[in-house]
């Protein structure tokens, strides 16, 4: 799926978890040759114990203090309770006003990073707080890159399900535009961790329901944590990082308390995770942990009891998914409590092809699109576009790049990773294939971030006669002759030949046709293998494949690149391990100091550009199309989508020019 960003109250728990699972499509891998039993047969899959199921079985057993206890024994600290849009209002409020009026930027072409500013600032800014003018009737339809595979908070695999449970979902914390991370005020009163950093205690709102009617509690907080700590509910990816928290307690319908093994840094991402109804889950789990095979899971797959703003009303597989805002989210005992989602109905339209998706969009009958460099730069300048549209454009954390299955022959020896980036054509896919518009790679920080070391490298240029040289070193010359690079490994003459996979978008085989056309310059076989892309997320996973292109987009905190690097981590498709890495991420763990902090990622980004796990290529801001009736588009390093009341900071104005 594209990489687009996540919304909603579980954000937090969205961006530690995948820092964009883009990667893979658009926003993610193959012909394994030598070694297709062995490629990633140190990373087996995680399978599922068998016999009775045990919620929280693999959680240490735990006596907790009262109360009472526990609140006179620790001396606490008050943390942030805090609504984004309410700080971004407060930001807003700070600006001159907009230089052009509504329609007057509306008539603008966005052909200037001027226009881009002028589009933004007067089309950018928020509804007021109380809704005026706003059309709370309005329907939005978005780009579905893929088929929502699972309602399941606890089973999220791709973009379209992060979307889907972004607006569905039930969660305690989020973060703003700035990446700066808080407890929701939508769902907690209250948020303060003890001075030792060891216990956080929560107090949730009392005006909170499930979808059918069911109070949601602290005690759903609690079985959940359970529920996912437990061996037979296979969900490794969620589960990282909520391993660090020794246990969670629900001393009554509002006070949740988390005790952590260790006083972290990341504490507060690991308590972010979705919150499932204990009423429906303490019944059905047992039965079934794999959430999916049962006949009720299967019933509340199709219609699921859900805690956020919107609710699944229609789902037509393969074609579309419709989500209905729930009143009782924003009603309490018929007042209201939180603020209105300004769209009574959020429609996804299943569009896998690109040039279908943009007509979509031209004609109207999609309202936002991420745009690829092509249909930005070539194909939304004319009349025809900006009939029904507008565009706009933002910084954006989004990197691409060839991943390297490390746990192969080929790509075990950090010199051949070095000459795979030395191989790139740069300049011709920079400048030809994305057409100018999209930055090149500096590691997997991005230059602007607080975790991009001071002195932080400098992009690969293609340097042909230095990959050669590294290939060589590293023992892959052509021995026998026939052209083709090769080398003795197990007693077995091994030719240079693997296999690059990559998402079936055209200008992501031209980037991968691009390299094999370098590789054959300097005898190495590269087979560009295009695969749809559950295919490809599948081959990642499982680490069969030997290379592949892909993309992450970032997380709310640098500790999220973890389970992408760190030895054996979930999402470390490549078997990438350095011990020191390992180190560096566990010592920004334990650093409090946040300068400190980010000179520790600084180091780690350092470490891995000298390793190549990946081939970095280059970075990608937001490049959006919307339709005119939109407005509030705002932008942060994850995209344009990250707050407001149950979707983001869009609406439709009841009158729009």
């Amino acid at each position: 799926m594209e990489e687009q960003s996540f919304k909603g109250v579980s954000s937090v728990l969205l961006a530690s978890l995948v820092v964009l699972l883009i990667g893979c499509s658009s926003s993610t891998e193959e012909k394994v040759l030598l070694p297709e039993a062995s490629a990633g047969e140190d990373l087996k899959a995680e399978a599922a114990p068998s016999g009775p199921v045990v919620l929280g079985n693999m959680v240490e057993p735990f006596d907790s203090p009262s109360l009472e206890e526990l609140t006179a024994s620790h001396a606490w600290v008050d943390r942030t309770v805090a609504d984004s849009m309410q700080r971004m209002r407060a930001h807003q409020a700070k600006l001159s006003a907009p230089e052009l009026s509504a329609k007057e930027a509306l008539a603008l072409r966005n052909d200037s990073s001027e226009n881009n500013a002028k589009i933004l600032d007067a089309l950018g800014r928020l509804a007021p707080v109380d809704g005026a003018g706003v059309n709370f009737e309005a329907e939005i339809t978005l780009l579905a890159e893929g088929d929502l595979k699972s309602t399941n908070p606890l089973l999220l695999s791709s973009v379209v399900e992060f979307d889907y449970s972004g607006l569905t979902g039930f969660g305690l914390f989020g973060f703003d535009w700035t990446l700066e991370k808080y407890a929701s005020a939508d769902t907690v009163i209250s948020w303060q961790t003890s001075e030792d950093r060891l216990v956080d205690k929560i107090i949730m709102r009392d005006d909170l329901t499930w979808s059918d009617g069911t109070p949601i509690t602290a005690h759903d907080v609690a079985f959940t944590f359970r529920a996912i700590m437990t061996d037979q509910v296979i969900v490794p990816a969620i589960r990282q990082g909520m391993d660090k928290i020794r246990w969670v307690e629900a001393y009554d319908d509002k006070t949740i308390v988390f005790f952590h093994k260790e006083a972290l840094s990341t504490n507060d991402v690991n308590m972010s995770f979705s919150i499932i109804p204990q009423h429906i889950y303490e019944k059905t789990i047992p039965e079934d942990p794999t959430l999916a095979r049962s006949a009720d899971h299967t019933r509340y797959e199709d219609a699921p009891v859900v805690g956020g703003p919107y609710m699944l009303t229609k789902r037509v597989r393969g074609q579309e998914f419709v989500l209905e805002r729930r009143e009782e989210y924003y009603l309490h005992d018929g007042e209201r409590v939180r603020e209105k989602p300004y769209f009574k109905t959020v429609r996804f339209k299943v569009i896998e092809d690109r040039n279908t998706a943009l007509l979509a969009l031209k004609s109207g009958d999609l309202d936002s699109l991420i745009l690829i460099a092509e249909q930005w730069n070539g194909q939304t300048g004319d009349d025809d576009f900006y009939r029904h549209n507008m565009k706009a454009s933002g910084l954006e954390w989004t990197s691409f790049h060839f991943c390297w299955n490390t746990k192969t022959p080929y790509f075990s020896d950090k010199r051949v990773r070095q000459a795979m980036s030395y191989a790139v054509d740069y300049d011709e896919m920079l400048n030809t294939i994305l057409y100018g518009v999209y930055q090149p790679n500096r590691g997997t920080f991005h230059p602007t971030s607080r975790m991009f070391p001071k002195d932080g490298p400098e992009p690969y240029q293609q340097d042909l006669d230095q990959a050669e040289e590294l290939l060589d070193e590293a023992g892959w010359d052509d021995s026998d002759g026939d052209g083709i690079r090769d080398k003795m490994i197990d007693g077995q003459l091994v030719p240079f030949e693997f296999t690059l996979m990559v998402v079936n978008f055209e200008d992501r085989i031209k980037i991968v046709t691009l390299m094999k056309e370098s590789l054959d310059s300097i005898g190495i076989v590269c087979h560009v293998k295009p695969t749809e892309f559950t295919v490809l997320t599948e081959m990642q996973r499982n680490h069969k494949f030997q290379a592949a292109f892909a993309g992450w987009g970032s997380g709310a905190d640098p500790d999220s690149t973890s389970n992408i690097f760190v030895t054996e981590a979930g999402r470390n498709y490549g078997g990438y391990s350095n011990s020191r890495v390992d180190d560096l991420f566990e010592q920004a763990r334990r650093e409090f100091d946040e300068d400190k902090r980010y000179e520790l990622y600084g180091e780690i980004h350092k470490e891995m550009w000298e390793d190549q796990p990946y081939t970095w290529l280059f970075y990608r801001n937001s490049f959006y199309g919307f339709n005119k009736r939109l407005r509030g588009y705002n932008f942060s390093p994850r995209g344009p989508f990250h707050y407001g009341p149950g979707f983001s900071s869009f609406y439709m104005p009841a009158a729009a020019p």
